[in-house]
């Protein structure tokens, strides 16, 4: 029986049945979800970095297991069935056996789209140093593994090969892997750690038709064009996977240091916020407002029509 994913078909839809940039800002945890959900993205991207950040407090140095990386996924596909999201699924987490299971698990969590890479299994982030690649053999393997896992299953997967080779290897190597993912049956081409514009519009030609994609770090190895720039230069898929983590963690610190210096946190923040909401008045960035960001008044509303009485004294 196939897997029914409009999330996936839509993702599917927006790289071959139009010519519009694939907009994905990068999310680590429900509430950046939440958050890019409410400002009306279209799609959204679960950074490998940013669960390891978020979810283990650890550097990306190939430390999150498939099944952190599975519930996680699962979560954030859950939040809006009908947005899109890629998700980062590093290097499968094995063979063929264990890529292919993996996959088959991020199709049934709802995953539109995935990215799988080249690095030797005890991988690292891509815009750190010192990385080891597999040889081709092994990396289309896992791409021919990812495929049969969508075929099998009769799912719209969008699958993203990515390469880390660059760096090590050079252009033309990198290439030729994405190539090699290509006719393996990867839909979209992702070399990471582009260093230039020429270099980017270099790619995007040398790949076309297959759409492309770049990933967008700041403090990484490649400079940060904006959307209108990334499509002008022939990509399909602009990824900014540390934009909420980046700006979450520079809001913690001005927090953190305000707290343990004087014993409360008030920057910024108006007499309202600084006080209590009354009789479930909701105040600016508060509790409720938090509550209502997540799906609070959805929560009540479904509990009373299907009979139950979990809220009848309010909430």
């Amino acid at each position: 029986m196939a897997v029914i994913n409009q999330a996936a078909a839509k993702l599917r839809a927006q790289l071959f049945e139009s010519d519009e940039l694939v907009v994905c800002p990068g999310v680590q945890d429900g509430l950046s979800a939440r958050v890019c959900l409410q400002q009306g993205f279209k799609n959204l991207y679960m950074t490998g970095a940013g669960t390891a950040i978020s979810l283990l407090g650890m550097p990306d140095l190939g430390l999150t297991t498939a099944d952190d990386m599975v519930r996680q996924a699962s979560m954030l596909s859950s939040l809006d069935r009908s947005v899109p999201l890629i998700a980062d699924i590093d290097t499968g987490f094995g063979g063929p056996v264990m890529v292919s299971r993996t996959v088959e698990r991020y199709i049934l969590g709802g995953v539109a789209g995935l990215h799988l890479e080249d690095q030797v299994t005890t991988k690292r982030c891509g815009h750190l140093g010192g990385k080891e690649m597999v040889d081709v053999a092994t990396f289309v393997s896992r791409i021919r593994a990812a495929r049969e896992a969508r075929e099998r299953l009769g799912s719209d997967l969008v699958i993203i090969a990515r390469t880390d080779a660059l760096q090590s290897m050079g252009f033309d190597e990198a290439l030729t892997r994405l190539k090699a993912a290509v006719e393996a049956g990867a839909d979209v081409a992702f070399l990471e750690g582009v260093k230039d514009r020429e270099e980017m519009a270099k790619f995007t030609k040398a790949m076309a038709p297959t759409p492309c994609l770049i990933n967008l770090v700041p403090g990484g190895l490649t400079p940060l064009v904006n959307a209108k720039e990334a499509k002008e230069l022939g990509y399909r898929i602009a990824i900014w996977p540390c934009f909420a983590m980046t700006h979450a963690y520079l809001a913690y610190q001005k927090a953190a240091k305000e707290l343990i210096e004087t014993g409360a946190v008030t920057a910024g923040f108006t007499e309202k916020q600084r006080g209590e909401g009354e009789n479930g008045e909701q105040v600016p960035g508060g509790i409720r407002e938090l509550f209502e960001l997540c799906g609070l008044s959805e929560c009540v509303e479904f509990d009373n029509k299907m009979g139950g009485q979990t809220f009848s004294k309010g909430v």
